[in-house]
């Protein structure tokens, strides 16, 4: 009866410029990972306003694991799928701008002033809220793509391959195979593919096998004197080999920029980091920070387009020819299988973020952080709150008392 109603209920219509803005928002209040700003564009987008169905959120969320930030490269598949180039395009860009906003105000306090804002208290309020946002999303995600035996046996075990840090693309990748080989989707009527139809089955994957060996290539490319094109050039490669998300890119950076190009000191380093986890949006804002300090405002800029321009190229191909292949009974059977894989991922994100608020020996902070947790889950799967006030409430109370919640008081 609630699917019936749910399917019979009509989108929510977003205009370019109000989709501009949910993006903004949900760019300011991203904080948590990656994993939770994907929970979030799920309340906003397939949720609340039920603008995508939810299968074709989920592809999304696979297609955008190939390369670069995954939460930036999904805003701009579900841009470009409710406005086309300039929906991805906005998308991408306006939910990535509080992030990099926020980074180059903390730069600029950071080398100016040698200080940063402490924000420990907040985020110690924020971490229970965002597990519990995340657990809704996996919810609401697996209603309608964990529904047999064998969805639920992939989706757990993405869920362990996820937590012993299997790759991403070999995760999602095994779900589509079994779900080719079992052929998980009802079938439909085959038709003749189109020459474009074509072109797109054998052209995609076959520029998905060989960038990486060209990348590769090209990142091995020696340094030049520090100048705006050498910091662009350095990041567009990096960009180009940017697998595996985030906390991936940190061990190249830290290799780049202090060992080879001597941009950063190791503490330094360190620091861009705390910033890049301070501000809300993917942790590879810490390109924004080496940025800054090469070459100021401008630095950061550069950088950061630099950095995310390979990925976001692949996944607005990617988004064009998700909408050629997609009723294509063989994708829609790979598809079938990606999906339950995508909601294992998402629920191993909640488990390894359990540790930082099981504080076992400390029984007020474990009571705070459960109540935080229960909180959120019940305001926004019952109540039906906006996830942003159930962010507020938890930063509000990390501020008052963050040293209850984290067991050091």
């Amino acid at each position: 009866m609630l699917e019936s109603e749910e399917e019979s209920s009509s989108p929510l219509p977003l205009n370019l410029w109000e989709m501009t803005a949910v993006f903004l928002k949900l760019g300011s209040i991203g904080f948590g990972g990656g994993i939770a700003m994907i929970a979030l564009m799920e309340n906003e987008f397939v949720k609340r306003r039920r603008l995508l169905a939810i299968d074709e959120f989920l592809h999304g969320v696979a297609l955008s694991q190939i390369l670069g930030s995954f939460p930036v490269n999904t805003a701009l598949f579900i841009g470009y799928r409710l406005h086309g180039f300039w929906g991805g395009l906005l998308g991408s860009l306006t939910f990535l701008l509080p992030s990099v906003v926020a980074v180059i105000l903390l730069s600029w306090l950071y080398f100016g002033f040698h200080t940063i804002p402490s924000l420990q208290g907040a985020l110690a309020g924020l971490t229970p809220v965002v597990i519990g946002i995340i657990l809704a999303a996996v919810w609401s995600m697996g209603q309608k793509s964990v529904r047999s035996t064998v969805t639920i046996a992939i989706a757990i075990a993405a869920c362990l391959g996820s937590l012993t840090h299997i790759n991403p693309l070999l995760i999602l990748g095994s779900g589509g195979i079994i779900g080719l080989i079992l052929q998980l989707s009802p079938p439909t009527k085959t038709t003749k593919l189109q020459t474009s139809q074509k072109s797109a089955l054998v052209g995609l994957p076959l520029a998905i096998q060989t960038l990486p060996h060209q990348a590769a290539q090209m990142a091995t490319a020696s340094s030049q004197p520090v100048q705006w094109l050498t910091l662009v050039l350095t990041f567009l490669k990096v960009g180009i080999v940017f697998f595996g998300g985030g906390f991936v890119l940190i061990p190249v950076l830290k290799q780049l920029l202090i060992d080879q190009l001597h941009w950063l000191t190791q503490q330094e380093f360190i620091d861009g980091v705390a910033i890049s986890q301070l501000t809300p949006g993917p942790i590879a804002v810490i390109a924004t920070f080496a940025g800054f300090r090469v070459a100021g405002i401008g630095g950061a800029l550069l950088a950061t387009v630099a950095l995310f321009l390979p990925s976001l190229l692949l996944m607005f191909a990617l988004a064009h020819y998700y909408q050629v292949v997609k009723h294509l009974q063989r994708v829609k059977q790979f598809l079938a299988g990606v999906n339950p894989a995508v909601v294992g991922m998402v629920l191993s994100a909640a488990i390894n973020l359990a540790p930082a608020i099981l504080h076992l020996d400390q029984p007020v902070s474990l009571i705070l952080n459960s109540v935080l947790l229960v909180f959120s889950l019940v305001a926004i799967t019952r109540l039906k709150w906006h996830p942003a006030i159930a962010l507020a409430v938890g930063a509000t109370v990390g501020l008052c008392g963050g040293q209850w919640l984290t067991g050091t008081a």
